[in-house]
């Protein structure tokens, strides 16, 4: 097996720039080296849980997991980090029509994300599982979270009305070890529960009992996924160099692009089981670097699909965006046959080349396209795209968005905005406690109603 992990090219990353390219301007914004940054943050904030994951074993969560296949269906009930990490290992691990295959074809439960507040989408599961034959996976470390638990309360309610009176044969709870709602049903049902540890954030917990649980059940090497990540942290916290320290260079390239105006980031991967490796990105890195009035905004954008909708704009459109083009260098591939009737001889140039070359090839011919047109570019490749790489690709970003986010003199592990948003959405549901908090949203949105039109 390629040993590689990963490999940054970063020749076209500082395009237009007036210090031009070189190790002197990513260090120079750096300011530190790595782990000397790490060093002093680690002395007075929270929030470093996520560098230990890789170091523990999954054999604990193996009873659980096997508790978990004897259903017929898994739903995750959660949001943001305690849904995004399940969706993306599942999208990058499992066969892309997982649900649809038979029971026999899958060797494990059908799955399913209740994340958004949305009584379509949870209706929808509804009407396919039987709820006595679905465990249920609640996740959320404050057991508070708004969405989580309304989701939470209706499945349950399905659970009591098809008959199933003790919570604790299909509810498994992953929350904060000592406090919050769903510790205190936990205590309350007997019902099986895991901790969160507390120095863990949502968005970095993929690598927890958050991300691991529902991935194990459906099949996935979540071992596997955990020496990825182990390997990675090896690599990268011994390294101190631009030269062999690829977080670095992506956290370097960002900020120094960032200074130049180039406040967004897009990730692009030419893969479809890296799609919803975008949409966990974007929460990684807009949560942890959008305050203070700086932060690259992450856009998600799919190679080759945004070839025909966005390269556009990215190639002739405001020059305010780096680019990160990720794929991998081996893939399972289809041969393409010789055109069968005369009006398609047009491509017979395609006979003989192979489906997963042409989609390598249209990544490179974007990135030539992006260069030609001087923008700045990141190439990312990976050997394969299995659960060894993904767990390494999981630690990478957790440690360059962390590592981008201490050099900008941020606190990476925070979230004050989403926390209002949170507050002010207890008190329009009317949680005693935040009547304030219902006041002055109802007067801040009522300034957006001020003036309107209709037809």
């Amino acid at each position: 097996m390629d040993e590689m992990l990963l490999r940054i090219g970063y020749g076209a990353a500082f395009s237009g720039l007036e210090h031009g390219f070189g190790p002197g301007p990513m260090e120079d914004c750096l300011r530190k080296s790595a782990r000397a940054l790490f060093e002093e943050a680690m002395e007075d904030r929270v929030g470093f849980g996520w560098l230990g994951l890789p170091d523990q074993s999954p054999a604990p969560l193996d009873e659980t997991i096997s508790w978990l296949r004897g259903f017929d269906t898994v739903v995750q009930i959660g949001i943001g980090g305690s849904a995004l990490g399940n969706q993306m290992l599942s999208c990058a691990l499992c066969h892309p029509c997982f649900n649809e295959l038979s029971r026999k074809e899958r060797g494990a439960p059908r799955f399913y994300v209740a994340d958004n507040a949305d009584p379509e989408g949870t209706s929808a599961i509804l009407d396919i599982i039987d709820p006595s034959r679905t465990a249920f996976i609640v996740a959320s470390k404050s057991g508070a979270t708004a969405e989580t638990m309304a989701n939470f309360l209706l499945f349950l309610d399905a659970l009591q009305k098809c008959g199933v009176t003790d919570p604790s044969e299909n509810i498994l709870v992953i929350t904060d070890p000592q406090k919050g709602a769903l510790r205190a049903f936990a205590s309350e049902t007997d019902c099986r529960s895991l901790a969160i540890p507390g120095s863990v954030g949502g968005r970095f917990s993929v690598l927890s009992p958050v991300g691991l649980l529902s991935a194990g059940a459906q099949g996935i090497d979540i071992g596997s996924v955990i020496l990825g990540a182990a390997a990675m942290k090896e690599s990268l916290l011994g390294a101190d160099s631009l030269e062999d320290n690829p977080a670095w260079v992506l956290a370097g390239a960002s900020i120094l692009n960032y200074r130049h105006g180039r406040n967004m980031i897009v990730l692009m991967p030419y893969a479809d089981r890296l799609e919803s490796f975008s949409e966990w990105f974007c929460q990684l890195w807009g949560e942890s670097l959008g305050k203070g009035g700086k932060g690259s905004t992450p856009v998600r954008a799919m190679g080759a699909i945004d070839q025909h909708s966005q390269v556009q704009l990215y190639s002739e459109g405001p020059d305010d965006k780096l680019f990160l083009i990720l794929t991998p260098t081996a893939r399972f591939d289809l041969k393409l046959p010789k055109p069968p009737f005369e009006s398609l001889k047009s491509l017979a140039y395609l006979e003989g080349k192979g489906m997963g070359s042409m989609l390598e090839l249209e990544a490179r011919s974007t990135a030539a396209a992006l260069i030609k047109a001087e923008k700045p570019l990141l190439w990312m490749e990976i050997p394969v795209v299995d659960a060894y790489r993904i767990g390494s690709l999981v630690f990478f970003f957790e440690y360059a968005t962390a590592l981008a986010g201490l050099a900008m003199g941020l606190n990476p592990f925070d979230q004050p905005g989403v926390e209002q948003g949170k507050r002010y959405t207890y008190g329009l549901m009317g949680r005693p406690g935040f009547e304030k908090d219902a006041g002055e949203a109802r007067e801040r949105f009522s300034s957006a109603m001020s003036r309107s039109v209709k037809v």
